[in-house]
């Protein structure tokens, strides 16, 4: 899921390929990431999640399972399993954050006073 929808999905991908924003398709890219990421786990000894996933002779890479796609568009429209508590880990980060925010605008409120001061 990660690189996006699949290309015939992704209305974008034609435009990005034409002005060169994005030299490979959704498609290629995770083709690419299997082709690379599957040797290296058989390498440390993992085996990879996908049932339907075999090394293909014929086209030099590996085939691999349906991504669950309706997965994807939940997560990306917020709803899915872990969105809360995204949100809520991002809302902590912005609580936990304010006094920096409150230190930077004394700060800038001081310097301005003694620019004012200096001149």
């Amino acid at each position: 899921m990660m690189f996006g929808p699949p290309d015939d999905k992704s209305p974008n991908t034609a435009q990005s390929m034409r002005w060169r924003i994005k030299r490979d398709t959704n498609d290629d890219l995770r083709q690419k990431f299997v082709d690379i990421t599957v040797p290296q786990a058989e390498a440390i000894g993992l085996t990879v999640p996908d049932a339907a996933l075999k090394w293909n002779e014929e086209r030099g890479a590996y085939d691999f399972g349906e991504v669950d796609w309706e997965e994807f568009y939940a997560v990306v429209k917020g709803e899915g399993p872990v969105a809360k508590e995204r949100m809520q880990a991002r809302q902590k980060a912005w609580d936990d954050g304010a006094w920096v925010r409150e230190a930077a605008r004394v700060h800038a409120e001081k310097r301005a006073a003694a620019k004012l001061a200096a001149e």
